[in-house]
């Protein structure tokens, strides 16, 4: 039995308290548990840092993946390719340089996307665990290879290694964090699971132990069910065991997270039938905060979505809440999104309307998981993207761009991926640009001249050094993030109406020139602003007034 989560650390890891990152800030007096304990606080401040700043949590990122991703690929894994190639009749093939670098390229980055998953996480409000078990849960999944089905065992990660991390899996991560909890607290375990335990704390062994247990497979074509509410404060067993080997993928299954989330509200499940005919089968989830406030509303389709048959379902439910309006455009997208699909497998033109909405120009698509919905891109495969930007922006097929080198032999309208540019001017070839349809990573531009007709970005905006915004007049419409931390005033950006993500206006003194902004989807950072008066038509006006209001008392008061 540990007396706190620290120790059980310095128990697993010996020599974790010698290790220079978590020694280097700690007193020589201080015992191995007291050092582990600053160095889980300074990890805290870092995951609190980058909880609602994408430019920060890039960095952050960028760190793990230079520590994590393979640099170079194994002969094996080379001399695996030449075999496919032979074998998809292509002969004996020499894999040069350039070759190389396009498969490490490609490993690369499944490592990256796999890497980034447990990262986003693990910083997110979602992770409700100490952080003491996010630091054991992500030093267990760095040192897992591929799963041996056969001898049901991981293999030793190396750094040549060319799969994938382990895969997020929400439901076993919370599960894993219940067998260990118990060590630390007085919950029960089962003589199993104590046998897992009793030979070492591995993440490993209790990772397969829950991996094999969720082989159950729900009746997906069933939608007769009912709703169960489980109320606030009320034992959170009885909800935990209705999801035990259910494979939802919801970390409600862990009996310490089912505990914080009734703690905080409510809790509704709706269960379809099993073989038995019993109500079984958990199909939605919706997690109150309080008693008014939906917190999030889970399904059990891939990364946490709604399943087509479900949502009709849960649009009637959700018609029981008073915030139900913030879910009314999920529910919308949802079901669109299942129109196109059916459109595009039944081999039917989509409508400039659909193209528009698709591909996300002047609003994002909206679903309930944690991640977009698969279905976007699943769809947007099927298509040859650039006809249907041409259509949309009445514009030839070569004035869409895919890369820079675009810019230099055409009139670019839309650029259809991540647009990179270091420059601190904006070229002259940008001047016909209306749209980019990834990330703007722009961000040592000190001035937006030549970017005039920019309309839409639909990924997020990365000006971080961007000081006149001028050049910005006809910018409508902001997908993802809004990064402008050293802009003072909003001069030029008149026309921004919308930000589906957080807007980090750290610097802005004077929002004037936002009267027209009414939608931002995540935290609204700003810093230095005064009066927030500019911004009452945005939905977040009244929490950023809040925030200035308080920041005025505290300076008041000092």
């Amino acid at each position: 039995m540990y007396k706190t989560g620290e120790e059980f650390l310095n128990k697993l890891y010996s020599d974790m308290h010698i290790d220079y990152i978590v020694n280097n800030k700690a007193l020589k007096s201080d015992t191995p548990e007291e050092k582990i304990s600053k160095y889980l606080d300074r990890l805290e401040k870092v995951h609190e840092e980058v909880k609602d700043n994408p430019h920060r949590l890039e960095i952050l990122l960028h760190i793990y993946y230079d520590k994590y991703v393979i640099k170079e690929l194994p002969d094996s894994y080379i001399n695996l390719q030449k075999e496919i190639y032979k074998e998809q009749g292509y002969g004996n093939i020499e894999i040069d340089n350039k070759m190389k670098e396009e498969l490490l390229k490609v490993v690369q980055k499944d490592q990256k996307q796999s890497l980034k998953e447990w990262i986003t996480y693990l910083t997110s409000d979602d992770a409700m665990y100490p952080m003491w078990f996010k630091n054991y849960a992500f030093k267990g999944m760095i040192k897992l290879g591929k799963f041996d089905k056969e001898k049901m065992k991981f293999t030793r990660r190396g750094k040549t290694t060319v799969e994938p991390y382990l895969e997020l899996n929400q439901e076993i991560l919370a599960q894993i964090y219940d067998v260990i909890k118990s060590e630390i607290g007085k919950n029960e375990v089962t003589e199993e699971q104590q046998e897992i335990l009793s030979a070492g704390e591995s993440f490993q062994k209790l990772y397969i132990y829950f991996l094999t247990k969720q082989n159950y497979k729900a009746n997906d074509k069933e939608t007769e069910g009912i709703w169960i509410k489980y109320e606030q404060g009320s034992d959170s067993k009885k909800l935990c065991d209705s999801l035990q080997g259910k494979n939802t993928g919801w970390c409600t299954a862990g009996y310490e997270t089912a505990k914080t989330q009734l703690n905080n509200g409510d809790f509704y499940i709706y269960y379809t039938k099993d073989e038995e005919e019993k109500y079984t089968n958990p199909r939605i989830a919706i997690r109150m905060n309080g008693e008014y406030e939906i917190g999030e509303v889970r399904g059990v389709s891939k990364n946490q979505n709604l399943e087509e048959v479900m949502i009709e379902i849960a649009d009637k439910k959700l018609d029981e809440f008073q915030d139900k309006e913030k879910y009314q455009k999920k529910i919308h997208d949802m079901k669109k999104l299942t129109e196109l699909d059916n459109k595009v497998n039944e081999n039917k033109e989509l409508t400039k309307e659909e193209l528009i909405f698709l591909y996300e120009i002047g609003s994002t698509i909206e679903g309930f998981g944690y991640e977009k919905d698969p279905r976007i891109e699943e769809i947007k495969s099927k298509r040859d993207i650039k006809e249907d930007l041409s259509i949309i922006f009445d514009c030839r097929k070569d004035q869409i761009g895919t890369k820079m080198e675009d810019f230099d032999t055409n009139d670019i309208v839309v650029y259809a991926s991540d647009i990179e540019y270091l420059g601190e001017t904006v070229p002259k070839q940008f001047q016909h640009l209306k749209a980019i349809i990834g990330d703007a990573k722009l961000s040592s531009l000190k001035n937006a001249e030549n970017l005039n007709n920019l309309k839409y970005i639909c990924g997020s905006a990365h000006l971080d050094s961007l000081e006149d915004a001028s050049g910005l007049n006809n910018l409508k419409y902001i997908g993802g993030y809004a990064n402008f931390p050293s802009l003072g005033g909003a001069r030029g950006l008149e026309s921004l109406e919308y930000i589906g993500g957080g807007a980090h206006l750290d610097s802005l003194e004077d929002a004037s020139s936002l009267n027209n902004l009414k939608y931002i989807g995540r935290n609204g950072c700003f810093y230095s602003l005064l009066d927030a008066e500019p911004l009452k038509n945005c939905n977040k006006y009244d929490k950023i007034k809040s925030e200035i209001e308080e920041r005025l008392s505290l300076r008041r008061n000092k």
